[in-house]
C-alpha cells in the first residue's frame, strides 16, 4: 500500500470515529433534550463537513514547510514594511529567475473557515490552508521588476503576515530556448504539468507511457461490457495525447503514445520479462493503442507490455528526439504508482545511453498531504506545495503564464476526454455548499477539479542539472 493510500485510509477512519461520536452526542441530545434536535443538526452538521472539512489534509496546517535549496540558490534577508517588501541590499535581476519568498503566515479566525491567501500587488493571489500558522512559500516569478524597484506590496487576506521573511533567487535560464521532452504517464498529465513549457519551447516531443485505460464506467452507461468500455476509453484517451499537443503547435511526428496499461508499470517493473496485460481491458497487445503514432518503435515488433520493452522505446525516442530538457514525475513529490514508475523508467534508460539531457524538471500533478494543492483560484499564482521533511534538493523553476497562454491551456485540458464527464452528484453538491459557505470559486473553464488546479499564472517544476 502506497503512503498516499495509507495517510487516506487513517484519514477516513478517524472520519468514521469522529461521526460516531458526534451520532452518540446527538442521540444524547435527543433523549435529554428534544427528541426533534438531532434531525435538524444533522443536515447542518453534514453541510458544515462538506463546505469546511472534506479536504484531504493529512498535516497539521500549523506545521512548517522545509525547504532546501541547492548552494547556487541565493538567500536575501527582507522586511515587510507597510506591507512593502523592502530588500536590505539592491537586487540585480536578469529577469528570468525563480523568485521564492518564505514567510510566516498565521490565520485569522476567518481564516479557519475561508481560505487563508496572500495578495500580492492586487494581480495575484496565492492560498493556502485554513488554520495556517507557520513558514510557507510564496511564488514571486513574474513580480522581480517590482520587487527589485520596491513596489512590491503583499496583503494578508484572512491571515497576518510576519515582518521579516527570506527571499530566494534561483539563477534563470530560459528553457523554452530548449528541445524539451516531456515524459507523461497518461494523457494530460503533459497538459497539466507543462503545456504553457511545451507550446513555448524551441522544439517539443510529448511522450505517453500508458493509454490510461481502466475506470471507464462513464462509458459502460453506454451498454457496453466492462473490457469494451476499457477499450474504448484507451483508444481515446490514445487520440487526445497524439491530437491534444497538436494544439500547441507540436507536429504530429513528435507526439508518441507507447500503450502500455494503466496501473501496471509497478507489476512490469517487478518482472520485467513478463508481459503484465491491462487490468479491465482483456489485452496483453500495447498495438490497439499505438496506432496513432507516425513513427516505429521497438516494442511494436511484438506489441508485449513488458519493462524491457518499454526501455526499448525510451531508449529510441531519447536518441531520436536528443533532448536538453527532460520533464518527468517528481521521484518524491507525486505518490502516483504510474508516476512514480515513470521517472523510474526515463532514468534507467537514460543509463549508459550516448545522449543525455542537460536538464531535468520534475513536476507533481498529485500529492501525498495536500488534495488541493495547488490551492485558490484557476489563475492565481502557485506557491509551493508542502514539503514537510527535509528530502531531495532540487530547485524550483516556475514559468510565468500570461493569461492567452492560460486559456489555450485551458482549452487543451478540455479536448481531453477523462476530463469531460460530470463530477458526481455529491460533489457537485460539495462545491456549491463551499461556494456559498466558504467563499470558493469554480472555475470558468471547465468543471473538473484539474482546470482549477492547472490553469495558473504559473507551471512549477523542481529543476536538477546533470
Amino acid at each position: 500500500m502506497s503512503r498516499k493510500q495509507q495517510l487516506l485510509k487513517r484519514h477516513r477512519r478517524n472520519k468514521r470515529l469522529g461521526l460516531l461520536a458526534g451520532l452518540v452526542v446527538l442521540l444524547g441530545l435527543g433523549i435529554f433534550v428534544q427528541w426533534w434536535l438531532p434531525l435538524l443538526l444533522l443536515p447542518l452538521l453534514w453541510a458544515a463537513h462538506e463546505a469546511w472539512f472534506a479536504d484531504h489534509l493529512f498535516y497539521s496546517p500549523a506545521e512548517d514547510y522545509q525547504y532546501q535549496f541547492p548552494q547556487d540558490c541565493l538567500a536575501h534577508p527582507v522586511e515587510l514594511v507597510d506591507g512593502v517588501v523592502r530588500l536590505q541590499a539592491p537586487l540585480q535581476l536578469a529577469g528570468d529567475e525563480t523568485l521564492v519568498l518564505a514567510l510566516r503566515l498565521k490565520s485569522s479566525w476567518l481564516g479557519r473557515f475561508l481560505d487563508p491567501a496572500v495578495v500580492l500587488n492586487g494581480e495575484d493571489c496565492q492560498a493556502f490552508e485554513r488554520g495556517v500558522a507557520g513558514l510557507r512559500y510564496l511564488n514571486l516569478t513574474g513580480l522581480g521588476e517590482s520587487l527589485a524597484a520596491g513596489r512590491l506590496r503583499l496583503r494578508g487576506r484572512y491571515c497576518r503576515l510576519s515582518g521579516e521573511g527570506q527571499l530566494w533567487v534561483v539563477t534563470g535560464n530560459d528553457l523554452r530556448q530548449k528541445r524539451v521532452m516531456v515524459i507523461a504517464p497518461h494523457a494530460d498529465d503533459a497538459e497539466l504539468a507543462a503545456f504553457g513549457l511545451y507550446s513555448q519551447a524551441q522544439e517539443a516531443w510529448v511522450v505517453t507511457l500508458t493509454a490510461g485505460e481502466i475506470e471507464a464506467e462513464h462509458y459502460q452507461r453506454m451498454g457496453m461490457a466492462k473490457s469494451e468500455s476499457a477499450r474504448l476509453k484507451g483508444r481515446l484517451r490514445a487520440w487526445d495525447s497524439i491530437a491534444v499537443p497538436r494544439w500547441a503547435g507540436v507536429p504530429e511526428s513528435n507526439c508518441v503514445q507507447l500503450g502500455y496499461f494503466c496501473l501496471q508499470l509497478p507489476a512490469m517493473q517487478a518482472a520485467p520479462d513478463q508481459a503484465i496485460a491491462s487490468r479491465e481491458a482483456e489485452l496483453d497487445d500495447t498495438r490497439l493503442f499505438r496506432r496513432f503514432n507516425a513513427i516505429t518503435l521497438p516494442g511494436d515488433e511484438d506489441g508485449a507490455p513488458t519493462w524491457n520493452n518499454l526501455l526499448a522505446d525510451l531508449r529510441a525516442l531519447l536518441l531520436k528526439a536528443r533532448p536538453q530538457v527532460l520533464v518527468m514525475p517528481h521521484p518524491t513529490l507525486d505518490p502516483h504508482p504510474d508516476h512514480i514508475c515513470a521517472q523510474a523508467a526515463v532514468l534507467e534508460a537514460l543509463q549508459g545511453l550516448e545522449w543525455q539531457p542537460e536538464t531535468v524538471l520534475g513536476y507533481a500533478n498529485h500529492l501525498h498531504d495536500n488534495d488541493r494543492w495547488p490551492m485558490g483560484d484557476s489563475g492565481a499564482g502557485v506557491a509551493l506545495p508542502p514539503q514537510l521533511e527535509g528530502g531531495q534538493i532540487w530547485a524550483p523553476y516556475s514559468l510565468p503564464l500570461d493569461l492567452a497562454t492560460q486559456r489555450d491551456k485551458a482549452m487543451a485540458l478540455g479536448m481531453m476526454h477523462d476530463l469531460q464527464p460530470p463530477a458526481p452528484f455529491k460533489r457537485r453538491i460539495r462545491r456549491l455548499l463551499q461556494r456559498w459557505l466558504a467563499g470558493r470559486r469554480a472555475s470558468p473553464y471547465g468543471e473538473n477539479e484539474f482546470f482549477r488546479k492547472a490553469v495558473r499564472r504559473h507551471e512549477l517544476f523542481w529543476r536538477r542539472d546533470l
